[in-house]
């Protein structure tokens, strides 16, 4: 089979384990609506069965079913609704980041607590909303965990995953509770953002899934170390790229506001960089308006600036570029079919080149 062959054949995989997930999570959620028949319960599941389909780049199935397939593990119902369960957890996540952010759009839409507090009216709504959307992301999250052992896997290998799995939430919680702590502390080193970076989402997004579907296909350690080497950096990439995205992107592309991350004052990579590098007036201008909810689009253009004017921008690019480096050279020697080689090395390219 020829590179090109493999490519393609890799495309159409992807895209049919994506239909295949999405198909699962249809099924799913059709046999777990609303338990009681209050309309406006009725409606808040039916908002949250939109927002658990509505887009998303199925990354996190995706690496669970290459990690499977990887590890010797053939295409069946197990690996897509164990790959399902992972797509869930991060729905119940987005949910409650949106949440923390106070973000108003999610892939173009209304986030969660957006969406439920338009169901009412008043000085209340907005708690409401919050509230609600707290529990929606709760429910999803215990939807996750009852998915992941819903299918027919041998005992020991769902023992194996299922610790994978408990290690994840814990990691990006974590991660997550680092991220909000950088926003009320002195300044965050290039250092501790990488640390966020690493477990919020490098472990969570990449690392995990990869490790998760190996198991269930009965991984030896050594395969799920590989994982575990292509994955960090792999994740850490995709990150620093989704920073990247945060400040300079496209808002009809990404479906998310620039200013979201400015005005939530997080400390990425790209502040981190600035401020050690900015003159005394530009740490000045960074300090006045980043993390300040009067923010404009005119002094947010500022504050890019600053950013490219500090090198940040260029050396979060060349970071992207060496873990992307590193990742890949381990894909490339490690111990699995050339299929599965070329779905992990055309999904790479999709998280660190994506503009999404």
């Amino acid at each position: 089979m020829t590179v090109g062959t493999e490519q393609a054949s890799s495309t159409r995989t992807a895209e049919r384990v994506r239909g295949l997930v999405d198909h699962h999570l249809e099924r799913f959620l059709d046999a777990h609506d609303a338990p009681v028949s209050d309309p406006e319960v009725v409606r808040a599941y039916r908002l949250l069965r939109r927002f658990i389909l509505g887009g998303g780049k199925r990354i996190r199935p995706l690496l669970c079913y290459w990690g499977w397939r990887g590890a010797g593990g053939e295409e069946c119902d197990q690996i897509i609704s164990a790959a399902s369960a992972l797509e869930l957890c991060h729905a119940g996540l987005l949910i409650h980041d949106d949440i923390m952010d106070g973000s108003e759009l999610r892939r173009g839409s209304p986030t969660m607590h957006r969406s439920l507090a338009g169901m009412h009216e008043g000085p209340g709504a907005r708690s409401f909303g919050r509230a609600a959307a707290i529990l929606m992301g709760v429910l999803t999250l215990a939807w996750s965990d009852e998915l992941l052992s819903a299918g027919d896997v041998d005992p020991a290998r769902l023992r194996t995953a299922r610790g994978l799995f408990d290690r994840l939430r814990t990691e990006v919680i974590t991660g997550q509770y680092l991220d909000i702590l950088a926003q009320v502390r002195d300044l965050s080193s290039v250092e501790q953002a990488l640390t966020v970076i690493r477990y919020k989402t490098a472990k969570y997004t990449v690392e995990r899934p990869l490790q998760i579907g190996g198991a269930l296909a009965g991984a030896q350690p050594a395969l799920l170390e590989t994982y575990s080497q292509i994955g960090l950096p792999l994740g850490e990439a995709f990150q620093l790229r989704d920073d990247v995205l945060g400040m300079f992107g496209d808002p009809a592309v990404t479906g998310k506001s620039v200013l979201d991350d400015l005005r939530e004052g997080k400390h990425t990579i790209l502040i981190a960089h600035a401020f050690q590098h900015a003159s005394p007036g530009e740490a000045d201008h960074l300090r006045a308006w980043h993390g300040n909810a009067e923010l404009t689009e005119q002094r947010a253009a500022e504050l890019r600036e600053i950013v490219v004017a500090t090198g940040a921008l260029a050396r979060v690019e060349l970071m992207i570029e060496e873990r992307a480096r590193d990742a890949l050279g381990v894909l490339h020697a490690a111990p699995i079919c050339p299929v599965t080689g070329s779905g992990l090395a055309a999904l790479a390219d999709g998280l660190i080149n994506r503009t999404r």
